[in-house]
């Protein structure tokens, strides 16, 4: 479980928000909501513990994260507003890279995660020479590989058409079914069946 008690978060001499409070379980899913410059990624990022609250704690498994970053790391998978991608790699090279820190899964694993994404017919070309929505799909598909049971998505439907978003609501439903967890931010709607999706607004 994560829990987030009185975070607050300051960015320059300005308050982004202060007094958040969250508590994720498995197979639940939470939404950050906010306009534009309310500090969205500003918390995903803390939530990951990339950065540091003004104030508050966030605890994972009733320990603060900071006791053991390391393992709490290796229970988190991000995707940040950037795909995170190494753009002279193709997309399955980039996929290779992420099942090289999963040594139980093998390469037939890569194959099926192509194509469940629709990125087939677009393996081997060098992510410069993707569109935005395929690399998107390529550092989505990336979460098909970890074992992480937290996942934290910062807009994880930009540049997708109606047929990725498709395709990522029912990752995100398989990996609620599953016992895992997920936090995002998204300008887009998303419907996740019989799951319903908490909020946390932040008043910019």
């Amino acid at each position: 479980m994560l829990e987030a008690r009185s975070l607050s978060c300051v960015r320059g001499t300005r308050l982004l928000f202060e007094n958040i409070n969250l508590r994720v379980a498995p197979g639940e899913v939470f939404q950050v909501c906010g306009a534009n410059g309310a500090g969205k990624t500003s918390l995903l990022r803390l939530l990951c513990g990339l950065t540091l609250p003004e104030r508050g704690e966030i605890l994972w498994g009733g320990l603060p994260i900071s006791a053991d970053l390391a393992r709490y790391h290796g229970q988190l998978a991000y995707v940040g507003h950037t795909p995170g991608l190494k753009f002279d790699l193709t997309a399955r090279e980039n996929l290779e890279v992420t099942l090289a820190m999963q040594p139980a899964r093998d390469q037939a694993d890569l194959d099926q995660v192509l194509e469940r994404v629709g990125l087939s017919s677009s393996a081997h070309i060098i992510c410069r020479h993707l569109s935005a929505g395929q690399r998107r799909r390529v550092a989505i598909a990336r979460l098909h590989l970890t074992s992480a049971s937290l996942w934290i998505l910062d807009e994880p439907l930009s540049a997708i058409d109606a047929e990725g978003v498709s395709d990522i609501e029912s990752i995100l439903i398989a990996h609620l079914e599953a016992g895992g967890m997920v936090i995002f931010t998204s300008h887009q709607a998303i419907e996740l069946a019989r799951y319903s999706i908490d909020t946390v607004n932040l008043a910019g």
